[in-house]
């Protein structure tokens, strides 16, 4: 009997703009590697499981989207005689998913419980279309080793001298000294200088950048990274970075390289990148030689590496072993959210990785690599991929949306935020709750002795490590004398003198300023800042921090507060009404036109006060406005909050279709005014808006710093206040932003004594060498014990 639900429902293959989830499960870690596979609903494409958890079932049923199309992958046997390669971007090109698995198709009608003919002329470019199409990790993982590079004006203006044949390969040498590999074409003049020495041993003595120096050429090309595809390295002295050349062929034949004749005889700078964060590698054996014992069980699954993203792993590891991150998304008694698409929603995703994490379900060894017996060592786990949170965490965000290596701390700042922002419905909490605590700083006058007290919130502390390199050694690098946290957090709640003029007493000899706990939180979170300038660029090196595994108490840092024998400094006053200067060369522009100075100030500060063009547009837009002919008057700071939450305005255009934090940020942008809000918000489609919060602080140190308020402090005062090291944020490399990034976690295994485990990407194994952890500690966690 034919299915009915085939003849009725529209069927169109997936367009290059339409994710298809045929990995993973969108609301869990199933995949299409387990015995039953993973259905691939033919209408959207979503991904679903069908084992116990049955999503693929509850989308057809809620959607109304019956048929699927079922995949089920199985690995091919291989023996392996030696330890796989490390992946590079030439193997993600070159090695296809037909060299690795077998995959098995079925298409079902989940409603007739029905198998179909997947060769229905209907049905096969649908499927065709599934199978074909990027997967979301398979466009992670592709560009995991490319940056995203663009052109400049110095590329697109380029201005070639007199052409000439340049010797190329093994008759090319700098024109400074004998070097014949590593050598830049300046695409101006062709001349030919070598590089900058790079890591793993490629010589050079930087001639070409001393050429661009010299003559002020600004676009060179890697010799050696030329490819008949017409890619290569193009470098931007003036930039100082990467670039694209649209006309490489052109450029290059006229210095008489013929592109489609040239072979790739170099590393380009991506590869030498891939390498050298590679190079960081944690020690995964012990002293005497040995593997560390990998662990399997839940709370000890593994992340799988998307291409630098080591950083998000190990943060996302250390958050998922906090109770309050377990008790809010590790939940499976509780349905998931009944959303169109779960991919782009954030509550189900961090609910999938907190089920992925800690049920134990997806840590359990790889067997599909049969190990040969002269290698018997215990295979590790696969590692859950978390893409989609990772799109979702990066989305709409400068650096977290690309692919390239970030600061573990600045992310965790970010996920910090956007949690804190999602909702929480009752019972649940938001579990970024027991981070946030209260610092009180207390000012006083060096004169008059009066004192002012200040309260923000935060959810950290940063300090900075005291640097000191040790004495050298012969035949060793170069080493730190190791600091205690003590000295950190002693140097962090300093007295310290600072210039200010005193509003009682009108002294200028300054004040005395220090910053004590008023509170403490429940997980203590610190970012050690372990940088030093070396030829004006900050380096980040490894200072051992001795912080002992056992409790230790913080009391000596809790402020005493306001006493009674100390007189408060008077309030300041309020700062008058800010006074808006328009630009005078746009608004000389603009009354030449002929608008009145009250007009063209209107519109000047409502299009940033810079372009007399667009304040031009503003103005033919907004000719009928009633007040277009009124003085301008510009709200002090604070005052235009509340006509810019305005709820009825809020409401307006969250009937639009805006969400209530991007209206209310639109409505503090342009003084409440509805209209102008409606176009702030269609030229900021990407900001994420205002959620009530005090916003952003400048220093990184007091992120999410916010002034006490009424509903009292966070976090508690009570003593004793003892934190244990609950974990650690590792980081192996000369700068934040390059290098790798692990976790090592505190973890009760087979015995009552909790033992040290290193989360390193999908590894997960019992920790060997803790001094090494120390050593490289980025980010702890200490929580508050009794």
């Amino acid at each position: 009997m034919a299915c009915p639900h085939l003849e009725s429902i529209s069927l169109s293959p997936p367009t290059p703009a339409q994710s298809v989830y045929r990995e993973d499960c969108t609301q869990c870690f199933d995949s299409i590697d387990d015995p039953t596979g993973l259905d691939v609903c033919l209408q959207c494409f979503n991904g679903g499981c069908t084992g116990v958890n049955t999503h693929s079932q509850l989308h057809a049923v809620t959607r109304s989207h019956p048929l699927v199309l079922n995949i089920k992958r199985t690995r091919k046997r291989v023996v392996k005689d030696e330890p796989p390669a490390k992946i590079t971007k030439l193997a993600i090109a070159a090695e296809t998913e037909a060299d690795r698995y077998e995959v098995a198709t079925t298409v079902k009608c989940l409603e007739c419980a029905a198998d179909l003919d997947k060769s229905n002329p209907k049905l096969a470019p649908v499927v065709d279309g599934v199978m074909k199409a990027n997967t979301f990790s398979r466009q992670e993982e592709v560009k995991a080793w490319e940056q995203e590079l663009t052109t400049c004006e110095h590329v697109l203006m380029l201005q070639q001298q007199e052409s000439r044949k340049i010797q190329s390969g093994d008759l090319g040498h700098c024109s400074k000294c004998d070097l014949k590999e590593n050598l830049w074409l300046c695409l101006e003049c062709g001349n030919l200088g070598c590089g900058r020495a790079q890591f793993g041993g490629v010589g050079g003595n930087s001639h070409g950048l001393a050429h661009a120096t010299e003559s002020a050429h600004a676009v060179a090309v890697k010799l050696g990274s030329i490819t008949p595809e017409g890619t290569a390295d193009v470098y931007c002295y003036q930039c100082d970075d990467e670039k694209v050349d649209g006309d490489l062929s052109t450029h290059l034949a006229h210095w008489g390289i013929i592109l489609a004749e040239q072979v790739k005889t170099e590393k380009s700078l991506t590869e030498m990148q891939i390498e050298q964060n590679l190079r960081w590698e944690f020690s995964m054996t012990t002293e005497d030689g040995k593997e560390l014992k990998p662990l399997f069980g839940p709370g000890l699954t593994g992340l799988k590496n998307l291409g630098n993203s080591c950083y998000l792993a190990s943060i996302l590891q250390c958050l998922f072993d906090l109770p309050a991150f377990q008790a809010r998304y590790n939940i499976p008694e509780v349905d998931l959210p009944n959303v169109l698409d779960p991919a782009q929603d954030l509550e189900t995703q961090l609910r999938k990785l907190g089920d992925g994490l800690l049920s134990g379900r997806y840590s359990k060894p790889d067997s599909d690599v049969v190990a040969s017996e002269d290698s018997p060592e215990t295979p590790h786990q696969k590692g859950l991929a978390p893409s989609m949170l990772k799109h979702l965490i990066g989305r709409g965000h400068a650096e977290f949306s690309t692919m390239r290596q970030q600061d573990a701390f600045e992310l965790l700042q970010h996920l910090l935020k956007l949690v804190t922002r999602s909702q929480h419905p009752a019972p649940l909490t938001d579990p970024t709750q027991p981070f946030r605590f209260a610092m009180e700083q207390r000012l006083q006058c060096l004169s008059c002795k009066k004192v002012r007290y200040s309260t923000n919130e935060q959810d950290n502390v940063f300090i900075d490590v005291p640097i000191e390199k040790s004495p050298p050694v012969e035949g060793e690098g170069e080493s730190y004398k190791p600091v205690t946290l003590k000295q950190c957090l002693d140097n962090f709640t300093a007295q310290e003198v600072v210039e200010l003029t005193c509003a009682a007493c009108g002294s200028k000899d300054g004040f005395t300023k220090r910053s004590l706990f008023k509170t403490f939180p429940t997980t203590l979170v610190v970012n050690a800042r372990k940088m030093t300038i070396e030829n004006w660029v900050p380096r980040k090196v490894d200072v051992p921090v001795i912080v002992g595994d056992g409790p230790f108490l913080l009391d000596e840092y809790l402020s005493s507060g306001l006493q009674e024998s100390e007189e408060l400094l008077p309030e300041e006053e309020a700062a008058a009404a800010p006074t808006f200067v328009p630009n005078g060369g746009a608004l000389d522009v603009l009354m030449a036109m002929g608008f009145s100075r009250n007009r063209c100030e209107r519109a000047l500060h409502a299009t940033g006060n810079e372009d007399a063009n667009a304040a031009t547009e503003w103005l033919f837009g907004h000719m009928e406005d009633a007040d277009i002919d009124e003085p301008l008057v510009v709200a002090p700071a604070g005052s235009g909050d509340s006509a810019a939450a305005d709820p009825e305005k809020i409401e307006m255009l969250a009937a639009m279709g805006f969400g209530a934090p991007q209206a209310r940020k639109a409505l503090k942008e342009t003084s409440g005014d509805v209209e102008r809000a409606v176009e702030w918000l269609f030229s900021h489609p990407d900001d994420q808006g205002d959620f009530g919060d005090s916003g952003d602080s400048g220093d990184s140190g007091n992120a999410g710093a916010a002034p006490d308020t009424e509903k009292g402090d966070a976090g508690s005062a009570a003593l004793p206040a003892k934190f244990q090291l609950q974990s650690i944020v590792c980081h192996k490399g000369t700068s934040i932003h390059t290098g790798h990034y692990v976790a090592f976690i505190r973890k009760l295994l087979d015995t009552t004594v909790p033992k040290w485990v290193l989360f390193n990407d999908e590894k997960v194994v019992e920790a060997g060498d803790v001094e090494e952890m120390k050593k490289t500690a980025y980010v702890y966690f200490f929580n508050r014990v009794v």
